[in-house]
């Protein structure tokens, strides 16, 4: 029988376009315009990303078997929208519409999908098929969670008028419970505070969440922009988007004063806003969540949505016995959308693979490739029959690694195949790392990836975490063993790795923990700050030679400087 190839797409006007191939209900490949394009989030229509899914696989766009694309037809979305913002008990004046709905419903207009396939492939292809975005949003939560069944719950800034909403999974059936509507946003709330903060909304939250452990307890109120209870919150839009003049944040400054320029320093009083923002996240997520599971009946939990991405609040559910077992889905926010919308199809025909999922579907470079590589550029290097043993004793003597090896990860998070490595224990390297690779703020932290066996002994309330997606409260053991690697506030965002699921990462980690008893290494994306994830060895070695790192191990090859 013939195989079934189907083309997910996420392109919207807003960010993070992407493109995911999945084969008989399989994903094969997948990955965000970005890391092509070399603009993050990149918004345009994702040319590079769907060449990629199909030189992947050995096709052309004309022998694809079904188009799906997340998101629904824009005259829809600005209708909803429009009729969304005037029904609300806080409505904006019709008038300040155009600065944040027509603008983005009238671009997506002209980023016709469909128009623009055409253009850059021709017209020989089947014609594209559009479904719901938080429906993709759903599909890619959990379908390849491998639960039988689950409450499943989206999150985000705004999908096509969706804000926030509630699915039950049950065997090979998504069935909808609720939608809450843009603009009454958690997504809107946290990223109007990140702007306020002088960060870039939508890319820049994890910032303010790096940020809130610094901050005070109590000592901001922002009730008067978010009330919530019993399942339910209300946003207060009309006070989130109110601008006057140049004045992005008068709604909030009427409150609190003016909003911080991106330039100046920290003040603790931005600290303590950081704390209050993510602290009304963690309370209105919990609350709704909580409601969504009692309506299910399932204690099962999945998330998907750009607010998905908030590893602290999603650590809180298990440790506050919201759940009994959870699973956000890697590329959590819109770029996983590609990918809910390729495992439409077959999960409607009752096609359903019951094991989770692997988040590394990008591209892979084969030993010949990068080879030919450094010998282009011209560079020292040796090769290595280990990987794994090179780069654990670069690390035992305290180098700092940047880490190149097999299929790239697809999502936000670098899981030890497009890395920057280090020792976790000395708790100087976390500055090492800040100052002579990343060149980003001091008070952002780091991850430990750590070896599965080891990590009961090591954190509070864990389950496996395989995506860097949970926070944990860390033991003394690994405040100890892995210090450069916890926040301030005792937390850390595991990554879980274990055997035959992470292939020479685990050999590697291993390897350092016979050399040095320490049983994880430090972890952070292999990128500067400002840019994607390396995606191609010429990527990596430029910015090897742009920053402070020691050695670069990419595949069987070692590079170092000075050698």
């Amino acid at each position: 029988m013939k195989s079934m190839i189907v083309l997910g797409i996420n392109h919207s006007s807003y960010h993070d376009s992407s493109a995911a191939i999945v084969k008989d209900g399989i994903p094969i490949f997948a990955i965000a315009e970005e890391r092509l394009s070399k603009v993050k989030h990149d918004p345009a229509f994702p040319v590079m990303a769907i060449r990629a899914c199909l030189d992947h696989v050995g096709i052309t766009l004309g022998e694809v078997d079904q188009i799906i694309i997340g998101w629904q037809k824009s005259s829809q979305i600005l209708k909803r929208t429009v009729r969304n913002v005037l029904s609300r008990k806080d409505p904006m004046p019709f008038k300040k519409l155009p600065a944040f709905v027509l603008r983005d419903s009238l671009t997506q207009y002209r980023r016709n999908s469909e128009r623009m396939m055409k253009r850059q492939f021709g017209g020989n292809f089947v014609a594209p098929r559009r479904i719901d975005h938080h429906y993709a949003h759903a599909l890619s939560a959990y379908v390849p969670s491998g639960m039988d069944e689950a409450t499943v719950v989206i999150i985000d800034g705004r999908g096509a008028w969706e804000a926030s909403s509630i699915w039950h999974g049950k065997g090979n059936r998504l069935e909808h419970v609720e939608t809450v509507n843009y603009p009454n946003s958690l997504g809107l709330f946290y990223a109007t505070f990140t702007g306020f903060l002088g960060f870039e909304k939508y890319a820049d939250e994890w910032k303010v969440m790096g940020l809130a452990p610094y901050g005070t307890p109590g000592a901001v109120d922002l009730s008067p922009f978010v009330s919530y209870g019993a399942g339910k919150y209300e946003v207060r839009s009309d006070l989130l988007l109110l601008r006057e003049g140049n004045r992005e944040y008068a709604g909030v400054e009427r409150h609190l004063g003016p909003a911080r320029n991106p330039d100046a320093e920290l003040t603790q009083a931005d600290r303590d806003l950081a704390w209050a923002v993510q602290d009304m996240c963690e309370r209105v997520e919990c609350d709704f969540i909580a409601k969504a599971i009692e309506r299910t009946g399932s204690r099962n939990l999945c998330i998907a949505g750009g607010v998905g991405l908030n590893s602290k609040a999603n650590g809180l559910f298990l440790q506050k016995g919201l759940c009994d077992e959870i699973f956000v889905q890697p590329a959590a926010g819109d770029d996983g959308v590609a990918l809910g919308a390729a495992l439409a199809p077959s999960f409607e025909a009752g096609v359903r693979e019951m094991t989770q999922m692997s988040a590394y579907l990008g591209p892979s470079f084969t030993r010949e490739q990068v080879r030919a590589d450094l010998i282009k550029f011209k560079l020292p290097f040796r090769e290595v029959e280990s990987p794994a043993k090179a780069a654990a004793e670069l690390l035992a003597k305290g180098a700092l690694v940047g880490w190149f090896q097999g299929r790239e990860e697809f999502g936000p998070r670098a899981l030890g195949h497009r890395s920057i490595i280090a020792d976790p224990k000395p708790i100087e390297n976390r500055d090492r790392v800040n100052n002579a690779v990343k060149f980003r703020e001091e008070w952002r932290p780091f991850a430990p990836s750590v070896l599965e066996a080891h990590c009961d002994e090591l954190f509070e309330s864990y389950q496996d975490s395989p995506f860097m997606i949970l926070t944990f409260p860390a033991k003394p053991l690994a405040k100890e063993k892995l210090a450069a690697a916890i926040h301030v506030d005792g937390s850390a965002r595991v990554q879980t790795v274990r055997e035959g699921r992470n292939d020479v990462y685990f050999d590697m980690i291993s390897e350092f923990h016979a050399l040095t008893g320490t049983p994880g290494v430090m972890n952070t994306s292999f990128n500067l700050k400002g840019e994607v994830i390396v995606n191609t060895p010429f990527d990596a070695v430029r910015t090897f030679y742009t920053s402070g790192l020691d050695a670069l191990v990419i595949e069987n090859f070692v590079v170092e400087k000075g050698v």
